[in-house]
């Protein structure tokens, strides 16, 4: 049982018990933290794209999809990963969950490096849907909100993109005459079920969470109608 410091009825300061959750409970929602970790969300919808979405890229052989995730993946997984555990092997940051804000100051700075670099490149392949091209500027918007809000509150990087995710589909839904019930329902639900996980299990406060669904969803209406 944990506990929190509060002002009773006279102003004194009083100490007051915070039931915890059940362990199962725990354990299920950092199982869904890991699972939607924010360096595998972007690969997610890079595949939602590629093998799912039945027009964004239906030009594209087999091999080219793969090359395409392969891309992603590296971009926006690996390089990311390998980042963060080199700053902690040289002791640049004091864990490697980035638990404080100064610990997410140098990675968010790489990715965004990381995230320039694969909209730069989808940017001038002409044979790449604008859609894509939205998304990978949306993801590199994000983090450059991320790394400014990260100044005044150590915001929800799961939720921005999450934000980012169920705004992208959202937009589609609107934007093209297919049937996107299930994919919005996907989403929503993965949102749902990441933010609740997020209470769960870390220190982020409603703040940080609600205001990083709200980075991920205006670094996403940014994209999509200025790239």
């Amino acid at each position: 049982m944990s506990t929190r410091m509060m002002f009773d009825g006279e102003n004194q300061l009083q100490t007051a018990a915070m039931n915890e959750q059940p362990m199962a409970l725990k354990i299920v929602a950092k199982i869904f933290s890991y699972i939607f970790h924010p360096v595998f969300v972007p690969v997610y919808i890079v595949y939602f794209m590629l093998f799912i979405h039945p027009n964004l890229f239906a030009g594209f052989q087999p091999f080219d999809k793969t090359k395409t995730l392969i891309m992603g993946f590296v971009m926006y997984t690996f390089f990311p990963i390998v980042t963060t555990l080199l700053l902690k092997a040289l002791n640049f940051i004091s864990d490697f969950h980035l638990t404080t804000q100064k610990d997410r100051i140098i990675p968010l700075i790489a990715c965004g490096v990381w995230y320039f670099w694969i909209w730069y490149v989808w940017r001038n392949l002409p044979d790449y849907p604008a859609a894509a091209v939205q998304l990978t500027l949306a993801i590199w918007i994000s983090v450059s909100l991320a790394l400014m809000a990260n100044i005044i509150m150590k915001v929800s990087l799961h939720a921005i993109s999450m934000g980012v995710a169920l705004t992208f589909i959202l937009l589609l839904a609107f934007s093209q005459p297919l049937h996107f019930g299930v994919y919005i329902s996907v989403a929503l639900l993965a949102t749902g079920i990441v933010c609740t996980s997020r209470f769960i299990v870390s220190d982020h406060t409603a703040k940080e969470v609600y205001g990083g669904l709200a980075v991920g969803l205006l670094s996403m209406l940014i994209a999509w109608f200025v790239g």
